[in-house]
């Protein structure tokens, strides 16, 4: 034990793989946020299930201290709550705003939509608030930040008329009033399933599916590896020149900020067909990409994954990889392919930052197997938590 406690400082480990757990939602393409303490997962496909038919969007719960899910009871015909509920969808955004979060876009099999859904986090109900402006038309993949105040939206596929988006749109959430973002400079490509990530008063674009003509989806896809932002104080799009190990272009990747790095994990390039489990740092001051090493367990190459920053820790969950995986039996058809070559996952993997020398320790005696009979209590209820896999619960009193 004092002999890897003094490898693990020499070797200055920061970031460790330090939970593998399964049997959470399996959900490809959803949306999620963290509030507090805990993760609110909204909607996804998963094979199997029926994108024709409209029904109640599900959601689902973790508790990020216990490692447990939970999933909120889907509303009947005769409950007030179902005419509120979101139908059940994939490819749209929630941002959370103090303790509401705020549900927008995506489709199902016959449609996108273009309404905007409010769950409230303290009486887990849903509402649907009156908006004004020019409301965004209807469209899937596209992304969404907040940034003082406002709910920004850019790009994704839209559903009216048939095109791929570079548009800029803002909601007011004080106001509940949309408006189209006028920008100046050149701004990213047409494209959707790329990230838009808020560091500061910017909103950074990255990656995405895009297409050589343009606007039209004609199956001649473009990814792009360039990174730019949206100032949005003076409305102004940047393409700052970056050095680094740049990342290769891709799509339906996870977006998340830490400490003033953004940091991008997995995804999909259609050109080579390959899926990543990499994960790149990127510095908003230094306009730097550099590869992350990590250590422990990481998780298989993946897109439409969620990932999702708690303290010094990132829950990543869900999303879609190729054949064979954990999951043999779990094939997926993806609804803009048609790959029957997918699986979907429903395992939940935690990467920390920051790992204690406790968490170290406890890692130790995991991998070693070693006898728990004399630790202590707490430690061990850690443990159990830790290696434990899931059984979504539907008990209140599961969310901690």
């Amino acid at each position: 034990m004092k002999l890897f406690i003094k490898k693990v400082h020499q070797q200055r480990i920061i970031m460790y793989w330090t939970v593998h757990l399964e049997g959470g939602p399996r959900r490809v393409n959803h949306a999620a946020v963290v509030v507090m303490d805990k993760i609110y997962s909204f909607g996804g496909y998963c094979t199997g299930e029926n994108y024709h038919k409209r029904r109640p969007m599900d959601v689902h719960i973790l508790n990020t201290a216990s490692f447990r899910w939970y999933a909120l009871p889907l509303p009947k015909h005769s409950d007030p709550q179902w005419s509120c509920v979101p139908y059940q969808r994939y490819g749209h955004t929630a941002v959370a705003y103090g303790t509401k979060i705020y549900v927008w876009g995506g489709r199902n099999d016959e449609a996108a939509c273009n309404i905007l859904f409010c769950f409230d986090t303290v009486t887990l109900q849903w509402s649907c608030p009156p908006v004004s402006g020019m409301i965004p038309g209807a469209r899937d993949g596209h992304s969404a930040c907040i940034i003082d105040h406002c709910m920004y939206v850019f790009g994704g596929f839209e559903e009216e008329i048939d095109r791929f988006s570079q548009d800029v749109h803002a909601l007011d959430l004080r106001t509940m009033k949309w408006r189209y973002v006028i920008t100046q400079g050149e701004p990213p490509s047409y494209r959707d399933f790329h990230s838009a990530t808020a560091v500061g008063s910017r909103m950074y674009i990255f990656g995405g599916r895009g297409d050589l003509n343009g606007p039209y989806h004609s199956q001649e896809e473009v990814y792009c590896s360039d990174i730019m932002y949206l100032d949005t104080i003076n409305g102004r799009w940047y393409r700052p020149v970056t050095t680094g190990a740049i990342p290769i272009g891709r799509r339906s990747h996870s977006a998340f900020v830490y400490k003033g790095y953004l940091f991008i994990f997995g995804g999909y390039n259609g050109l080579c067909d390959e899926h990543f489990n990499d994960l790149y740092r990127f510095s908003p001051e230094q306009n730097e990409w550099q590869t992350v090493q990590t250590h422990g367990r990481p998780p298989s190459k993946r897109r439409r994954q969620s990932c999702l920053v708690v303290g010094d820790r990132v829950f990543l969950f869900g999303g879609t990889s190729p054949y064979p995986g954990h999951h043999p039996t779990a094939l997926s058809m993806d609804p803009e392919t048609q790959d029957t070559r997918l699986m979907d996952h429903n395992d939940m993997h935690v990467l920390d930052f920051a790992p204690s020398l406790r968490t170290l320790c406890m890692l130790v005696v995991l991998e070693h197997r070693m006898d728990q009979y004399w630790l202590p209590d707490d430690i061990k209820m850690e443990l159990h938590a830790m290696t434990t896999n899931n059984v979504i619960s539907r008990s209140l009193n599961s969310t901690g």
